[in-house]
């Protein structure tokens, strides 16, 4: 298997062991499509290792099934690899009792409490935070306190965030960032979206 080569090595005092298995922020922004489908390919490969992986849908409405979700949740219960827990805002945070009395904001926020439980308790080994980047950027989640509580985070935990319009101040944070840029799609010939390729 090739390993990547840095371009540089910092001067931080790491071993090299301990520099590869820091925890990482990713984050996948930008207008094109892909975003969400590279984060659940990411799920895919912390699932092959046996790390237990939180999915947390902070935008997309409980009628919307993609496929990743059915195959993701197969997965998790098969026992070969790690465990899946999928969550979404749209049909009710399973913590939440109150959940259909709340606006879309109060529900981001609920969602974003139940993270920060998740993170301090090292519930997971991959957060898959779907849209997140959505209630960052429409100001119902304090940008400033995300990377705070990411920045805070203890063990070994990853968190992949998706969405257009990420924060900069996130991008700036953040140890891997990629911008989805679309060249040319479907739609923009009159297609709808289709089965096996939007979900």
């Amino acid at each position: 298997m090739p390993q990547g080569q840095p371009t540089a090595v910092p001067d931080d005092g790491l071993t090299t062991r301990q520099r590869r298995n820091r925890p990482l922020v990713m984050v996948h922004t930008g207008p094109g499509k892909g975003k969400s489908t590279a984060a659940f390919g990411l799920a895919l490969r912390a699932w092959n290792q046996g790390w237990p992986i939180g999915v947390f849908q902070f935008v997309k409405s409980a009628k919307w099934k993609v496929g990743e979700e059915s195959a993701l949740k197969v997965l998790g219960a098969s026992g070969e690899g790690g465990t899946v827990d999928w969550h979404k805002m749209g049909e009710g945070w399973s913590w939440i009792q109150r959940d259909s009395e709340l606006s879309n904001e109060e529900k981001a926020r609920e969602g974003w409490e139940q993270v920060k439980r998740d993170l301090a308790a090292e519930k997971y080994r991959l957060y898959v935070l779907d849209e997140f980047a959505y209630p960052m950027h429409w100001g119902w989640i304090d940008t400033d306190e995300v990377i705070q509580v990411l920045r805070d985070r203890p063990g070994t935990q990853h968190v992949v965030i998706t969405g257009r319009n990420a924060p900069e101040k996130l991008v700036d944070f953040a140890d891997l960032v990629t911008e989805m840029t679309k060249v040319k799609h479907p739609m923009d010939a009159g297609q709808k979206g289709q089965k096996g390729i939007e979900w």
